[in-house]
C-alpha cells in the first residue's frame, strides 16, 4: 500500500479529523492547568483558596466545562488541588504538592521559584546523584555507556544555551540513573533531569553561562566507564557543587 493509499483510506480520514482535535483538546486543558498551577505556585492562589465553580471558571478561561474538569483532574493528580462533594475545589496545603513533578518544576520556574527552593533542589541532587553515579560505575552496560557518550556529544555540539543541548544534558543524567538498575532511582530520573534543565535555564536568565560544564561531565563519564565507583561519586559531587556555585553567582547578580 502506498502512502497515497494510506492517506485516502476511510480510517485515515477519520484519524485526520479526530487526532488533531484530540491534540487541540489536550493542549487546551493543559494550558488551563498550567495557568492555574502557576497562579498557585506564585502564591496568587494560596493554599486553602476555594476555586470558582465549574461554570464560572470555564467561562473565565474560555473553555468548555469538560476541558476545565480535565484541567482540575491534572492538578489534583499533582497534589495542587483537592475536590470534595459540596465543598468545591480547594488549593491543597504545600505539603501535599508533588514538587518533583516535571510540570510543577517547569511552572515554578515560570514564576520566581525563590532561592530556598533552588537550594533544596541542589540538596536533593547532592543526596541522590553521587550515590547513583557510584552504582552506575559498578553496574553500567555497554548500552548505558553508549547513551552517555551520545549525550555528551550532543552537549558538545549544541551547548547548554539552547534546548537541544539541555535535552542532551538531561539524557546524560537520565542514562546514569538508568545504569544503576535500581527501579526507584530510575523513577526519579525525570524529576532530576527537569531540575537540571530548569536550574540551567535559571542561571542563564540574565547572562551567558559563566563556564563550560562539559569537562566535569566528561570526567564523570570516564570514571563510570572505568568502573571506578568511588571516583564517579566524587566527580558527580564536584559537578553538582560547581553547578550550584554558578547558580549562586547568578542569584547574587
Amino acid at each position: 500500500m502506498t502512502a497515497q493509499d494510506t492517506r485516502e483510506g476511510p480510517a485515515s480520514r477519520r484519524d485526520a479529523v479526530v487526532l488533531p482535535l484530540a491534540s487541540a483538546a489536550h493542549r487546551l486543558h493543559g494550558s488551563v492547568a498550567r495557568d492555574i498551577g502557576i497562579a498557585i505556585l506564585a502564591g496568587r492562589t494560596p493554599p486553602g483558596t476555594v476555586l470558582p465553580g465549574e461554570i464560572a471558571a470555564s467561562a473565565t478561561h474560555a473553555v468548555s466545562r469538560t476541558a476545565y474538569r480535565e484541567a482540575i483532574r491534572i492538578l489534583s493528580a499533582k497534589g495542587l488541588v483537592e475536590s470534595r462533594p459540596k465543598a468545591g475545589t480547594r488549593v491543597s496545603e504545600r505539603g501535599r504538592w508533588n514538587l518533583l513533578d516535571p510540570d510543577i518544576l517547569a511552572w515554578a520556574f515560570e514564576t520566581d521559584p525563590g532561592e530556598a527552593f533552588i537550594r533544596d533542589l541542589f540538596e536533593l541532587r547532592r543526596i541522590v546523584e553521587p550515590a547513583a553515579a557510584e552504582l552506575a560505575a559498578l553496574r553500567r552496560s555497554a548500552r548505558d555507556l553508549a547513551r552517555m557518550a551520545a549525550a555528551l556529544d550532543g552537549m558538545a555540539r549544541h551547548g547548554l544555551a539552547v534546548p537541544a543541548g539541555r535535552a542532551a544534558d538531561q539524557a546524560f543524567h537520565h542514562a546514569i540513573l538508568e545504569a544503576t538498575g535500581n527501579a526507584p532511582l530510575v523513577a526519579l530520573s525525570s524529576s532530576i533531569a527537569a531540575s537540571v534543565t530548569w536550574t540551567t535555564i535559571y542561571k542563564q536568565r540574565r547572562r551567558a553561562l559563566p563556564r563550560d560544564p562539559l569537562p566535569e561531565h566528561r570526567a564523570l563519564y570516564e570514571a563510570i566507564e572505568a568502573g571506578e565507583g568511588a571516583l564517579a561519586r566524587a566527580r558527580m559531587a564536584e559537578l553538582i557543587r560547581l553547578a550550584l556555585a554558578d547558580t549562586e553567582s547568578s542569584m547574587a547578580e
